[in-house]
Protein backbone atom coordinates (compact mmCIF):
# COMPACT_ATOMS: atom_id res chain seq x y z
CA UNK A 1 0.00 0.00 0.00
CA UNK A 2 1.45 3.36 -1.17
CA UNK A 3 1.26 5.82 1.00
CA UNK A 4 0.97 10.04 0.32
CA UNK A 5 4.77 10.52 0.37
CA UNK A 6 5.58 7.63 -2.24
CA UNK A 7 2.44 8.95 -4.94
CA UNK A 8 4.10 12.27 -4.79
CA UNK A 9 7.67 10.68 -5.32
CA UNK A 10 6.20 9.12 -8.38
CA UNK A 11 4.49 13.01 -9.39
CA UNK A 12 8.11 14.26 -9.19
CA UNK A 13 8.82 10.97 -11.34
CA UNK A 14 6.46 12.02 -13.89
CA UNK A 15 8.14 15.70 -14.12
CA UNK A 16 11.16 14.09 -15.22
CA UNK A 17 8.93 12.55 -17.43
CA UNK A 18 7.71 15.34 -18.92
CA UNK A 19 10.59 17.17 -19.21
CA UNK A 20 12.44 14.36 -21.06
CA UNK A 21 9.43 14.01 -23.86
CA UNK A 22 9.03 17.93 -24.06
CA UNK A 23 12.72 18.02 -25.63
CA UNK A 24 13.03 16.02 -28.44
CA UNK A 25 15.99 13.00 -28.76
CA UNK A 26 15.22 12.63 -24.85
CA UNK A 27 12.94 9.77 -23.99
CA UNK A 28 10.22 9.62 -21.52
CA UNK A 29 10.36 5.94 -21.51
CA UNK A 30 14.30 6.28 -20.40
CA UNK A 31 13.09 8.48 -17.89
CA UNK A 32 10.65 5.99 -16.76
CA UNK A 33 12.94 3.14 -16.90
CA UNK A 34 15.17 5.33 -14.72
CA UNK A 35 13.40 5.99 -11.99
CA UNK A 36 12.22 2.53 -11.67
CA UNK A 37 8.49 2.67 -12.47
CA UNK A 38 8.76 1.61 -16.41
CA UNK A 39 7.40 -2.07 -15.81
CA UNK A 40 4.71 -0.63 -13.83
CA UNK A 41 3.83 1.72 -16.19
CA UNK A 42 3.88 -0.65 -19.11
CA UNK A 43 1.60 -2.81 -16.88
CA UNK A 44 -0.77 -0.06 -15.97
CA UNK A 45 -1.15 0.82 -19.47
CA UNK A 46 -1.92 -2.75 -20.44
CA UNK A 47 -4.66 -3.01 -17.26
CA UNK A 48 -7.02 -0.43 -19.98
CA UNK A 49 -8.52 -3.34 -21.48
CA UNK A 50 -12.17 -4.25 -22.36
CA UNK A 51 -12.65 -5.45 -18.90
CA UNK A 52 -12.04 -1.71 -17.21
CA UNK A 53 -13.98 -0.45 -19.70
CA UNK A 54 -16.77 -2.70 -18.90
CA UNK A 55 -16.20 -1.68 -15.13
CA UNK A 56 -16.07 1.92 -15.98
CA UNK A 57 -19.73 2.02 -18.01
CA UNK A 58 -21.16 -0.04 -15.79
CA UNK A 59 -20.24 2.58 -12.53
CA UNK A 60 -17.70 -0.13 -10.58
CA UNK A 61 -15.58 3.14 -10.63
CA UNK A 62 -14.11 2.02 -7.68
CA UNK A 63 -12.86 -1.16 -8.85
CA UNK A 64 -11.87 0.38 -12.26
CA UNK A 65 -10.03 2.65 -10.29
CA UNK A 66 -8.21 -0.31 -8.64
CA UNK A 67 -7.48 -2.77 -12.25
CA UNK A 68 -5.99 0.33 -14.03
CA UNK A 69 -3.82 1.19 -10.65
CA UNK A 70 -5.57 4.28 -11.11
CA UNK A 71 -3.21 6.31 -7.90
CA UNK A 72 -0.37 5.60 -9.95
CA UNK A 73 -1.34 6.95 -13.24
CA UNK A 74 -3.17 10.20 -12.17
CA UNK A 75 -0.07 11.24 -10.07
CA UNK A 76 2.20 10.30 -12.79
CA UNK A 77 0.29 11.82 -15.39
CA UNK A 78 -0.01 15.10 -13.01
CA UNK A 79 4.26 15.56 -12.60
CA UNK A 80 3.98 15.02 -16.85
CA UNK A 81 1.23 17.52 -17.37
CA UNK A 82 3.01 20.09 -14.77
CA UNK A 83 6.13 19.34 -16.99
CA UNK A 84 4.16 20.38 -20.31
CA UNK A 85 2.36 23.67 -18.92
CA UNK A 86 6.06 24.64 -17.16
CA UNK A 87 8.17 24.81 -19.91
CA UNK A 88 6.25 25.20 -22.79
CA UNK A 89 6.71 29.08 -22.60
CA UNK A 90 10.40 28.13 -22.03
CA UNK A 91 10.74 26.22 -25.55
CA UNK A 92 8.55 28.66 -27.35
CA UNK A 93 11.25 31.42 -25.95
CA UNK A 94 13.94 29.76 -27.04
CA UNK A 95 12.67 29.03 -30.42
CA UNK A 96 11.71 32.41 -31.20
CA UNK A 97 14.73 34.28 -29.51
CA UNK A 98 17.51 31.43 -29.88
CA UNK A 99 16.51 28.85 -32.56
CA UNK A 100 20.17 28.40 -33.72
CA UNK A 101 21.58 26.67 -29.97
CA UNK A 102 18.00 25.29 -29.92
CA UNK A 103 17.95 23.46 -33.13
CA UNK A 104 21.51 21.89 -32.18
CA UNK A 105 20.94 20.87 -29.03
CA UNK A 106 17.77 19.02 -30.72
CA UNK A 107 20.56 17.65 -33.11
CA UNK A 108 22.74 16.40 -30.61
CA UNK A 109 20.10 14.85 -28.56
CA UNK A 110 18.48 12.82 -31.60
CA UNK A 111 22.55 11.57 -32.88
CA UNK A 112 23.31 10.57 -29.52
CA UNK A 113 19.91 8.51 -29.06
CA UNK A 114 20.17 7.21 -32.75
CA UNK A 115 24.12 5.52 -32.28
CA UNK A 116 22.75 4.60 -28.54
CA UNK A 117 19.76 2.43 -29.48
CA UNK A 118 22.31 0.69 -32.50
CA UNK A 119 25.43 0.71 -29.99
CA UNK A 120 23.74 -2.80 -28.34
CA UNK A 121 22.41 -4.44 -31.75
CA UNK A 122 24.52 -6.17 -34.82
CA UNK A 123 23.22 -3.41 -36.87
CA UNK A 124 25.24 -4.13 -39.74
CA UNK A 125 23.54 -7.99 -40.40
CA UNK A 126 21.44 -7.72 -43.24
CA UNK A 127 18.32 -8.78 -41.19
CA UNK A 128 18.92 -5.08 -39.39
CA UNK A 129 20.71 -3.15 -41.54
CA UNK A 130 17.70 -3.63 -44.09
CA UNK A 131 15.31 -2.11 -41.28
CA UNK A 132 17.39 0.45 -40.32
CA UNK A 133 17.89 1.65 -43.83
CA UNK A 134 14.25 1.52 -44.49
CA UNK A 135 13.74 3.48 -41.36
CA UNK A 136 16.20 5.86 -42.52
CA UNK A 137 14.56 6.57 -46.03
CA UNK A 138 11.15 7.20 -43.97
CA UNK A 139 12.67 9.62 -41.72
CA UNK A 140 14.52 11.58 -44.36
CA UNK A 141 11.33 11.18 -46.77
CA UNK A 142 9.11 12.71 -44.31
CA UNK A 143 11.05 15.24 -43.72
CA UNK A 144 12.29 16.46 -47.19
CA UNK A 145 8.45 15.70 -48.57
CA UNK A 146 6.34 16.99 -46.07
CA UNK A 147 5.34 20.82 -45.79
CA UNK A 148 6.78 22.64 -43.44
CA UNK A 149 2.95 23.40 -42.35
CA UNK A 150 0.68 20.35 -41.77
CA UNK A 151 -2.73 20.49 -41.35
CA UNK A 152 -4.10 22.11 -38.35
CA UNK A 153 -7.59 20.84 -38.39
CA UNK A 154 -8.19 18.77 -35.04
CA UNK A 155 -8.63 15.41 -37.10
CA UNK A 156 -4.99 16.00 -37.32
CA UNK A 157 -4.30 16.94 -34.12
CA UNK A 158 -6.01 14.35 -32.90
CA UNK A 159 -3.90 11.87 -34.79
CA UNK A 160 -0.67 13.88 -33.49
CA UNK A 161 -1.58 12.50 -30.02
CA UNK A 162 -2.60 9.05 -31.02
CA UNK A 163 0.91 8.77 -32.18
CA UNK A 164 3.01 10.75 -29.98
CA UNK A 165 1.88 9.12 -26.81
CA UNK A 166 3.37 5.30 -28.15
CA UNK A 167 6.70 6.58 -28.15
CA UNK A 168 6.00 6.83 -23.78
CA UNK A 169 6.40 3.21 -23.93
CA UNK A 170 9.50 3.23 -26.08
CA UNK A 171 12.97 3.93 -24.24
CA UNK A 172 14.80 5.87 -26.61
CA UNK A 173 12.25 7.32 -28.85
CA UNK A 174 10.36 10.69 -27.25
CA UNK A 175 7.08 11.92 -28.50
CA UNK A 176 8.58 15.18 -29.35
CA UNK A 177 10.50 14.07 -31.90
CA UNK A 178 7.21 12.37 -33.25
CA UNK A 179 5.27 15.67 -33.21
CA UNK A 180 8.71 17.29 -34.95
CA UNK A 181 7.96 14.80 -37.71
CA UNK A 182 4.86 15.46 -38.18
CA UNK A 183 5.18 19.02 -37.85
CA UNK A 184 3.14 20.28 -34.77
CA UNK A 185 6.17 20.42 -32.17
CA UNK A 186 5.61 24.38 -32.14
CA UNK A 187 2.14 24.10 -33.46
CA UNK A 188 1.36 22.32 -29.63
CA UNK A 189 3.84 24.11 -27.67
CA UNK A 190 1.81 27.24 -28.63
CA UNK A 191 -1.46 25.61 -27.43
CA UNK A 192 0.08 24.80 -23.73
CA UNK A 193 1.30 28.61 -23.54
CA UNK A 194 -2.09 30.13 -25.00
CA UNK A 195 -4.07 27.05 -22.86
CA UNK A 196 -6.18 26.54 -26.05
CA UNK A 197 -8.41 24.21 -24.35
CA UNK A 198 -9.67 22.54 -27.30
CA UNK A 199 -6.50 21.53 -28.68
CA UNK A 200 -5.48 20.59 -25.70
CA UNK A 201 -8.02 18.43 -24.76
CA UNK A 202 -8.15 16.64 -28.72
CA UNK A 203 -4.21 16.15 -28.12
CA UNK A 204 -5.30 14.32 -24.91
CA UNK A 205 -8.30 12.46 -26.47
CA UNK A 206 -6.13 10.89 -29.11
CA UNK A 207 -3.40 10.07 -26.57
CA UNK A 208 -5.51 8.31 -24.08
CA UNK A 209 -7.10 6.20 -27.66
CA UNK A 210 -3.48 5.83 -29.26
CA UNK A 211 -2.00 4.32 -25.83
CA UNK A 212 -4.40 2.02 -24.88
CA UNK A 213 -5.20 0.89 -28.76
CA UNK A 214 -1.48 0.52 -29.26
CA UNK A 215 0.46 -0.49 -26.14
CA UNK A 216 -0.68 -3.90 -26.94
CA UNK A 217 0.83 -3.86 -30.45
CA UNK A 218 3.84 -2.54 -29.16
CA UNK A 219 4.49 -4.78 -26.94
CA UNK A 220 3.85 -7.63 -29.22
CA UNK A 221 5.72 -6.06 -32.04
CA UNK A 222 8.86 -5.61 -29.86
CA UNK A 223 8.39 -9.15 -27.74
CA UNK A 224 8.53 -10.70 -31.22
CA UNK A 225 10.51 -8.37 -33.63
CA UNK A 226 12.76 -6.42 -30.82
CA UNK A 227 15.66 -6.22 -33.02
CA UNK A 228 14.43 -5.21 -36.21
CA UNK A 229 11.75 -2.69 -34.39
CA UNK A 230 14.58 -0.85 -32.77
CA UNK A 231 16.89 -0.73 -35.94
CA UNK A 232 13.94 0.53 -37.93
CA UNK A 233 12.68 3.33 -35.58
CA UNK A 234 16.92 3.72 -34.52
CA UNK A 235 16.48 4.32 -38.77
CA UNK A 236 13.82 6.63 -39.05
CA UNK A 237 15.80 8.48 -36.21
CA UNK A 238 18.65 9.40 -38.09
CA UNK A 239 16.60 10.42 -41.19
CA UNK A 240 14.82 12.88 -38.73
CA UNK A 241 18.25 14.80 -38.24
CA UNK A 242 17.11 16.67 -41.54
CA UNK A 243 14.62 18.40 -39.59
CA UNK A 244 15.96 19.54 -36.54
CA UNK A 245 19.45 21.10 -38.76
CA UNK A 246 20.06 24.05 -37.00
CA UNK A 247 20.06 25.93 -40.75
CA UNK A 248 16.49 25.67 -42.89
CA UNK A 249 15.59 27.27 -45.63
CA UNK A 250 11.57 27.40 -46.48
CA UNK A 251 10.93 27.52 -50.39
CA UNK A 252 8.41 28.30 -52.43
CA UNK A 253 6.11 25.35 -52.26
CA UNK A 254 6.49 25.43 -48.62
CA UNK A 255 8.70 22.59 -47.64
CA UNK A 256 11.74 23.23 -45.71
CA UNK A 257 15.16 22.04 -46.41
CA UNK A 258 18.65 21.93 -45.04
CA UNK A 259 20.85 24.53 -45.92
CA UNK A 260 24.29 25.34 -45.11
CA UNK A 261 25.16 27.78 -41.82
CA UNK A 262 26.10 30.64 -44.11
CA UNK A 263 23.27 31.50 -46.46
CA UNK A 264 21.86 34.63 -47.81
CA UNK A 265 17.95 32.66 -47.50
CA UNK A 266 18.21 32.33 -43.96
CA UNK A 267 17.08 34.32 -40.91
CA UNK A 268 20.25 33.51 -38.72
CA UNK A 269 22.78 32.73 -40.63
CA UNK A 270 26.60 31.46 -38.87
CA UNK A 271 26.90 30.79 -35.26
CA UNK A 272 28.71 27.87 -36.28
CA UNK A 273 31.36 27.79 -33.03
CA UNK A 274 27.61 27.90 -30.57
CA UNK A 275 26.36 25.14 -32.84
CA UNK A 276 28.58 22.65 -32.48
CA UNK A 277 28.51 23.44 -28.29
CA UNK A 278 24.94 22.86 -27.82
CA UNK A 279 25.20 19.49 -29.96
CA UNK A 280 27.76 18.18 -27.99
CA UNK A 281 25.89 19.31 -25.25
CA UNK A 282 22.94 17.42 -26.66
CA UNK A 283 25.11 14.49 -26.65
CA UNK A 284 26.71 14.08 -23.39
CA UNK A 285 23.66 14.60 -21.81
CA UNK A 286 21.64 11.81 -23.68
CA UNK A 287 24.91 9.54 -23.23
CA UNK A 288 24.88 10.64 -18.87
CA UNK A 289 21.19 9.79 -19.09
CA UNK A 290 21.68 6.15 -21.13
CA UNK A 291 24.45 5.22 -18.77
CA UNK A 292 22.91 6.16 -15.60
CA UNK A 293 20.02 3.75 -16.94
CA UNK A 294 21.74 1.44 -17.32
CA UNK A 295 23.96 0.94 -14.44
CA UNK A 296 20.70 0.81 -12.36
CA UNK A 297 19.69 -1.71 -14.52
CA UNK A 298 22.56 -3.80 -14.21
CA UNK A 299 22.32 -3.50 -10.31
CA UNK A 300 19.12 -4.21 -10.53
CA UNK A 301 20.04 -7.71 -12.00
CA UNK A 302 22.93 -8.22 -9.51
CA UNK A 303 20.22 -8.20 -6.98
CA UNK A 304 17.96 -10.60 -8.82
CA UNK A 305 20.83 -13.06 -8.86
Amino acid sequence: MRTFSSYLMVCIKGIGMGAADVIPGVSGGTIAFLTGIYQELLDSIKSVDLKAIKLLFTFRLGKFWKKINGNFLFSLILGILISFFSLAKLMTYLMEHHPIPLWSFFFGLIIASAVLILRDIKWYLPKYLIPLVIGTAIGAAICLLSPAETPDQLWFIFLCGAIAICAMILPGISGSFILLLLGKYTYMLNALTELDIVLILTFVAGAAIGIVSFSHFLSWLLKKYHTMTISLLAGIMIGSLLKVWPWQVILESGVSRPALPYNEMLQSSGHVPTAITFAVIGIVLVTAIELAAKRIGNKKAEVQK
